[in-house]
């Protein structure tokens, strides 16, 4: 099963995650190419998107559902996944940038496919901000960003495998944590205003040039520093704790037997011999 995806996306829960997807870009983009006037009338709009997010993920997973890939093993596994990265954010709550729960999101996603994986990050996220008591406008956002990196765990090469497949994950944790930041500063740095270094500040209108370059250097002088441990954390599980991860998961999924379709015995038919492996009277 190594490199396999267990549970992959069917037609419809794509739609619905590239919905997702198109959404939280335009959340977290929007101040490159607003007005002053809309940033102003339009900053206290996270609670909308968090009712938005709640409902397109509830459609992924009726997506899910509906296709037959979302049972109760399913979502078994999903539980177990969003508690193991609610708890293990429980333990360092961001102290320092160190989000170990990614670690889980990551393996979760690579072995059980980007479906499972973008829900098991949104609601590892959920979970732990109800346990820390991190429930905000941020919140949404965070959903979004761990989300996406459960399921882009889930679509790297399935080919890899072994020691392979070990840096890649690495590596991928390395990227992520520090898109993590990246991303999460957006849902702040435009009200900043006067508050926000010089030079550093999202300035209304301004071209969208000089936007990035106030954006770059504000993330190079106040965020680097907490992501770089985010990923380099990450990167060091995955390559320590992540083969043993990688096997327990692998174990359930094979033991759970996802995708396997259930047979039925023809009735009157003998149960040691199930009815699709029983042979085909020739004909006369």
């Amino acid at each position: 099963m190594t490199g396999r995806r267990v549970i992959p996306l069917r037609w419809p829960a794509v739609v619905a995650v590239s919905v997702v997807g198109l959404v939280g870009l335009v959340a977290f983009t929007w101040p490159f190419f607003v007005t002053g006037d809309f940033a102003r009338d339009h900053g206290n709009d996270a609670p909308w998107l968090f009712a938005v997010l709640l409902g397109l993920l509830a459609v992924v997973c009726l997506a899910e559902v509906t296709a037959g890939r979302l049972d109760a093993k399913t979502i078994a596994v999903l539980g177990v996944a969003a508690a193991a990265g609610g708890g293990l954010r429980l333990l360092s709550a961001g102290t320092a940038g160190l989000e170990p729960m990614f670690f889980v999101v990551i393996v979760a996603g690579r072995v059980l496919g980007p479906g499972v994986g973008f829900v098991s990050g949104a609601l590892a996220v959920t979970t732990g901000a109800l346990l820390t008591g991190g429930v905000g406008p941020w919140l949404p956002f965070q959903m979004i960003c761990a989300g996406g990196i459960g399921l882009g765990a889930g679509l790297l090469p399935v080919r890899a495998g072994g020691r392979a497949e070990r840096w890649v994950l690495a590596a991928y944790a390395l990227v992520t944590g520090l898109a993590f930041g990246l991303f999460m500063n957006l849902w702040f740095w435009p009200f900043l205003g006067t508050n926000a270094p010089s030079g550093m500040g999202f300035v209304p209108g301004a071209p969208l040039s000089e936007n990035l370059a106030h954006y770059g250097l504000f993330y190079l002088a106040t965020s680097l520093g907490w992501d770089l441990p985010r990923g380099v954390l990450n990167a060091v599980l995955v390559l320590l704790a992540g083969p043993a991860l990688l096997r327990v998961f692998r174990r359930g999924a094979r033991r759970a037997a996802f995708g396997v379709p259930v047979v039925f015995d023809a009735p009157g038919s003998d149960l040691s011999t199930p009815a699709s492996l029983t042979p085909a009277e020739p004909r006369r």
